[in-house]
């Protein structure tokens, strides 16, 4: 992959990154309740599954996508109904205005959430499939092609998520006010439900 494919390739996962799906829904929903930082082991998980959807279609496996189709749709409707079950939570909690509890156990959790709702979108392996011929010749791909296309992606999903984060962190940052709080939940609240019901009802 020449200088000008990787720069290419880096600007172009970086728009499929924030480009508004569950993912960035559930990024959303999170940094406006929980703040930025509590948001990073959520969109990791995220990035290692799309990473493993990159290499497979490197590795030229794109059947995956049709053999395993029932696994596939398994993993969509156990992560759409968990992405509801947490947005119900917040719709419901009540406001706070301090979030001194630690929450670093939380994290591994935040982690695997974030892996399901990346692998339960089978598209995404059809995107890199469709995507990858554009920048590299997969006929004479090796293994260093796969190490800087992975690494490339880690760099642009993580930068893409995380100003997502930053971004919905400082706007709810404006509203302090119990009753804004209370709002900042149930529109947070709404967000994942939504997200959960986009990801069930996709085909």
């Amino acid at each position: 992959m020449s200088f000008e494919s990787a720069a290419t390739f880096f600007i172009a996962i970086f728009i499929f990154g924030i480009t508004p799906g569950p993912g960035v829904f559930a990024i959303l929903a999170k940094a406006m309740v929980e703040g930025s930082r509590r948001c990073f082991m959520l969109a990791f998980g995220m990035v290692v599954s799309d990473i493993i959807y990159l290499t497979l279609a490197c590795l030229g496996l794109a059947t995956i996508a049709e053999h395993w189709g029932e696994l596939f749709t398994l993993i969509r409707w156990v992560g759409a109904a968990y992405l509801i079950w947490l947005g119900i939570k917040l719709f419901t909690s009540q406001p706070t205005l301090a979030t001194s509890a630690p929450t670093t156990r939380r994290s591994s959790l935040e982690f695997i959430q974030g892996f399901l709702i990346s692998a339960s979108n089978p598209k995404v392996i059809l995107f890199y499939i469709a995507f990858l011929p554009t920048f590299m010749d997969l006929s004479r791909l090796n293994g260093n092609d796969i190490l800087l296309a992975a690494g490339l992606t880690l760099i642009a999903l993580m930068l893409g998520l995380m100003l997502i984060a930053y971004g919905a962190h400082w706007a709810s940052k404006r509203l302090q006010s119990a009753k804004a709080t209370k709002r900042l939940n149930q529109s947070a609240g709404a967000i994942m439900i939504s997200a959960g019901v986009f990801l069930a009802t996709r085909r």
